[in-house]
Formats: structure tokens, sequence, C-alpha cells
């Protein structure tokens, strides 16, 4: 996971809480992060104010030029002069779902070409509708980012978007496209299982041993979100916790890739040379199967990275405490089959991190 977007899965996760901890700790801003005021006003205007367009333009040419950053919307900065511009104060965006509406409408028109990766998530809104909104620009793959104000090509340096010299674009348009593979887990399920093929081995000295467990299946795939081939792509994952000393993690299916001898628990795979995947396409890594008894006595840690040829990493995470994990064994052995569907996407939109 980037900087960029780690910082706007915090704001993502943690809400406002995550705002006032940048303002209490004097938050600079810096590479990744742009503080702005929304001077834009949800009562009178039809749409996005001047300055708040000029400042997205350069943003998203400056950010999407470099390695991607985040903007956050209703937080005024004071200028320090030891450490440069800090967050000061929260000035809330007004009518915080109209200002949403005029940002994504105004992106596509921000830069020359088009930045379509850029994402914008409410934080927080209160009662009167007013709130805080995060813009996310990832590092754009595709060709250099000129801004439609001022037709500059803008990079990140430091706190600012600065213009950037010729030689810099020069080489930005001698830059050949890069692939761009996304983490896709699809085929969620949850199951109850009796355990009549002794599945989950216990010791002889548990008295009457639990006669169902839980098991949890879901696919690893990847996509080429580029207009590029991808080449070589690669899978690496371990379950380095994995609640307890009767749970099992499983890879299945993965036999059209090279693997790569690994420790237990871990799998290491990579397509074969002849594989090319298209712009769009879609390919399946693995199967993996969590084995889950009522028994938890550690945390469940189970981290990956998938990537290809030329293409940044993408990391993924699926983290459970040993408490949040055993109330969710306790509550899946409870449930029907209907609401254990509920569950399985519950289970992965609590505990998985950086799922697209």
């Amino acid at each position: 996971m980037s900087r960029a977007e780690d910082i706007f899965q915090k704001l993502i996760y943690f809400g406002e809480d995550a705002i006032d901890d940048y303002i209490q700790n004097l938050q600079t801003e810096e590479l990744f992060l742009d503080f702005k005021q929304a001077i834009s006003v949800g009562k009178n205007g039809t749409t996005l104010h001047k300055d708040d367009r000029k400042n997205l333009a350069k943003c998203i040419s400056g950010f999407g030029n470099s390695e991607g950053g985040v903007i956050i919307w209703g937080v005024e900065c004071s200028r320090d002069m030891d450490i440069g511009d800090v967050a000061k104060a929260k000035v809330k965006v007004q009518n915080v779902h109209r200002f949403l509406s005029w940002l994504e409408n105004a992106i596509s028109g921000c830069t020359i070409p088009s930045h379509n990766k850029v994402r914008n998530h409410i934080i927080s809104i209160d009662e009167n509708g007013d709130g805080f909104i995060a813009t996310y620009i990832p590092k754009c793959e595709i060709a250099p980012l000129m801004s439609t104000v001022g037709n500059n090509f803008y990079i990140r340096s430091g706190s600012n978007n600065v213009p950037a010299p010729y030689s810099v674009i020069a080489g930005m348009f001698g830059r050949r496209p890069q692939p761009n593979v996304e983490l896709l887990i699809q085929d969620k399920k949850l199951e109850v299982l009796d355990n009549v093929d002794e599945d989950m081995l216990y010791p002889k000295s548990i008295d009457n041993p639990p006669e169902k467990y839980v098991k949890i299946s879901f696919t690893i795939r990847g996509q080429n979100d580029s207009n590029v081939i991808a080449r070589e792509l690669y899978l690496s994952c371990a379950a380095t916790e994995i609640g307890g000393e009767y749970n099992k993690v499983r890879f299945l299916n993965y036999n059209q890739m090279d693997s790569i001898q690994g420790i237990e628990g871990q799998l290491n795979i990579i397509t074969r040379p002849e594989l090319r995947l298209p712009p769009r396409g879609i390919i399946r890594f693995t199967n993996v199967d969590i084995i889950l008894s009522p028994y938890i006595d550690e945390d469940f840690l189970f981290d990956g990275v998938i990537g290809a040829d030329h293409a940044a990493p993408k990391n993924f995470r699926l983290y459970i405490p040993k408490n949040k994990l055993r109330s969710f064994v306790a509550k899946a052995l409870k449930e029907d089959e209907e609401e254990a569907h509920l569950l399985a996407h519950e289970f992965f939109r609590e505990f998985m991190i950086g799922e697209e």
C-alpha cells in the first residue's frame, strides 16, 4: 500500500478522529498530504468555486505526476516558520454532499488527460449536513497530467505543487506506461461444517470436543487495471498467526503458476513466462480456505502482496485480534445459512485491509 493510500485508508477507518489527531499533533502539509478550506458554499453556488477548482486541478496534476496524495477538505492551515504549513483548526465544508457532487463533476475537466482514478470520501457529516471530505489522487501511470487551470504540468515538491521543469516534463513524456494490478477478493463464503471427517483434530485430553467448525473460503484474483499488457504477475502471502493450534489455512488450485518453496503457511507463486494478461484482464492466483475452531487463543494475521513486472506492488492484510475472532466464530456457529452469507462479507469488510 502506498503512503497516499495509507493516509486515505486511515481517514476512512478513523473518520473525524484522524483530523483531530492531525490538528493536535500539528501535522504539516507534506509530500502526500494537503489541507484545504472549501470556498464553495452549498446554499447559493451551483458549481465548484473557481479557487476550489484551481486547488483541485493543481493537486490532481501535482500528486498524479508524483507518487500520489490526499487532500483533506475542511482544515485550516497556519504558517509555522520552523516546520511549515500545519493543521490549525477544523472549518467544516458546508453542505458536504453538494460539495462532493461538485468535486465529482469537476475532476474529469481538471487535467489533460483526465485522471479517472481519483476517489472522494466523506470523512464525517453533522446534523446540519456539514463535514469533511478526503480526495485520494493516486499516481497516474498513463501520461503526465497538465492542469487545465494555467496549462501547467505540476509535480509535488515538499508541501507544494510546483510547475515541473522542462527536463522533468520531457522525461515524463518518455516514460513508458506501466501495468497496474489491482487486488480482487472474490467468491467469499462462510460455512459451518460438522467435524465428521475429523478435519479438525483435537487431542484426546479434550472431553466432548466441538462437533462443528467454521470454514471461510475466498479466491485471490488480480486485475490488470491499465492500458498495457502485464507480465510475470505474482502473489506472495503468509499466515503468520492463525488464531490457535487447531486452526488451518490452505492454499488450493494454483497449479497454473510456478510455485517457489516457502515456509509452512506461506505461498509464493508467479505466472509462467508465456502468460500475458491483457488490459482489464483478470487472473486467479489461488483459492484460500481458513478453518477456524471455537478454541481461539491468539490473533489471526494473514499478509500478502500482489503485483507484476514493472508494476507497483499492492499489499493486503487480514488481521483479527483474538477476542474479536473468538466472538466472530461463536456468532457464526449460531447462524443459519442465510446469515452465513452476510457474515462472510462482514468478515472481510471489517478485517481486510487493502482490498479494492
